[in-house]
């Protein structure tokens, strides 16, 4: 079903927040591209900085019950703690070599960690040219409770949000290049196959998120770009061309404020367009969401806020 185009935007004070991430107390976490790890209280508008990773958060998740998971485009695999604000390491190289580009993460019960490397060769600042060049270097990796990092699917276009079933039979990540939702089963007759829970998204998904409902909510943070399909299908040398020019000149993505939720089945539950075409959105390029009770709440690369819709 379609949703009636209302949105409450709540404003944190940096831009770029990108995630977002709802704690049991409440309040709405968010990372901006300053590096800080922000707290929103929705009810009274006001937030509180909780931590400075010192580079780029992206992906948050709850880590136990006093930590944030976060992923660091520039730093890797965080532990943040929601009080005193120290950063620790977890991750930052995978089989010798310094991630380029963590992006997002999902964490199962038994505290294992699946989360994605958006990139072998680009870093946040260049995601258009790893996007149009069309590299398929990202990968899903997985560390386990004891720390020990592996790669669990490589070859990802655009490897990006990650995020695992209510049952944990599988985890899923999002192929922004592809715009496909790649599924690796876990338990099962099926497990350690691969396939997908989507294909064919109406446009490229960011960040993905199991809801309270159950249901993986997927982010559309632009429609499907026809310039950028029949590069995807150039030689190579055209397209690392195109990246080279000023970005200005670049494909961009349209402004459009977009998010879906799908069964564990594939079935397209919500399918949220929340830009008045009239009018064209203010708030735009979501690339976070995360159902809360009925809430939809949604981040951006590209705005200093936090926008929330609710479901009712």
């Amino acid at each position: 079903m379609t949703s009636a185009p209302t949105l409450t935007v709540h404003p944190v004070p940096a831009m770029g927040a990108e995630d977002v991430l709802v704690t049991p107390d409440g309040l709405v976490h968010t990372g901006t591209e300053d590096g800080a790890i922000w707290a929103l209280d929705p009810s009274t508008g006001s937030t509180r900085r909780v931590a400075d990773t010192g580079g780029r958060p992206l992906g948050l998740e709850l880590l136990g019950s006093g930590h944030l998971l976060v992923c660091d485009a520039h730093r890797g695999l965080l532990r943040v703690s929601r009080t005193s604000g120290s950063v620790e390491v977890l991750v930052d190289r995978v089989e010798g070599r310094a991630m380029r580009f963590c992006n997002n993460a999902a964490v199962a019960a038994d505290d294992t960690i699946w989360f994605s490397d958006s990139s072998l060769h680009h870093g946040v600042e260049e995601w258009r040219a790893d996007f149009v060049r069309n590299t398929r270097t990202g990968r899903l990796l997985r560390r386990d409770p004891v720390g020990t990092v592996t790669v669990a699917l490589d070859g990802l276009a655009f490897a990006n949000g990650v995020a695992l079933s209510a049952d944990e039979s599988y985890v899923c990540v999002a192929e922004c290049r592809g715009r496909t939702v790649v599924r690796l089963w876990l338990t099962g007759p099926r497990a350690g196959e691969r396939d997908h829970l989507v294909t064919d998204l109406p446009g490229y998904p960011d960040n993905i998120s199991r809801g309270s409902d159950g249901l993986i909510w997927v982010s559309v943070a632009s429609p499907v770009n026809g310039l950028v399909e029949r590069l995807g299908r150039a030689p190579m040398a055209l397209r690392r061309a195109i990246t080279r020019i000023p970005e200005s000149w670049q494909p961009r993505p349209a402004r459009t404020i977009r998010v879906q939720a799908y069964a564990d089945d594939g079935r397209l539950v919500h399918d949220l367009d929340l830009a008045p075409p009239e009018q064209g959105p203010g708030y735009h390029m979501v690339t976070g969401v995360r159902e809360h009770d009925g809430r939809v709440w949604m981040g951006s690369l590209h705005e200093p806020a936090v926008a929330v819709h609710d479901l009712a």
